[in-house]
């Protein structure tokens, strides 16, 4: 079995024995913390792998599968995502701050403190993703069709802050 340093160099020499080293690994393979900044990748099969932590900023993802994976703090940000699948991944706190995601594939996916600030999710499924409304995101993010959200998400961004605020927080301290 090969290291994390060795599959992380395996994937940018030959995406089809990193595949299929990925596939041999029982309970999935540990990539997390892992600096795939700047890639270029296209074909890669990240099939129940723990990313955690890892940052796959500024790169290049055509058609890389992530289904099952735990993408929790994962640094997408200003990637360009191209046909991807996340369906059935973890996403709690993953940033896809200013990426672009076309065609991306969420479903069944936990989104909880998902980050697109500045983000271009065109065309992207999240129809079937849960806890999109616990997501991070601005009057910048570009969101798909309403067909391609859930039901109960509400797109538009409120900067009206005055409404989270409590009553209690503006009282005089006596200290």
């Amino acid at each position: 079995m090969l290291s994390k340093e060795e599959l992380a160099d395996l994937i940018t020499t030959d995406v089809e024995s990193f595949n299929q080293e990925i596939k041999n690994i029982k309970g999935g393979a540990d990539l997390s913390e892992t600096d795939f900044s700047n890639i270029n990748l296209e074909g890669a099969e990240f099939v129940n792998a723990d990313l955690t932590s890892s940052s796959f900023a500024d790169s290049h993802l055509t058609e890389v599968k992530f289904d099952g994976c735990d993408l929790t703090s994962v640094d997408f940000t200003r990637a360009n995502l191209v046909e991807c699948s996340f369906v059935d991944s973890v996403l709690n706190g993953t940033d896809f701050s200013y990426a672009t995601v076309n065609y991306g594939n969420f479903s069944d996916s936990d989104m909880a403190g998902a980050i697109f600030q500045g983000a271009d999710l065109t065309n992207s499924d999240f129809s079937m993703a849960e806890n999109l409304n616990a997501s991070r995101f601005d009057e910048e993010t570009v969101w798909p069709d309403n067909e391609n959200l859930p039901e109960d998400f509400d797109s538009t961004c409120s900067n009206d802050l005055s409404s989270l605020q409590d009553e209690d927080d503006y009282e005089q301290s006596d200290y």
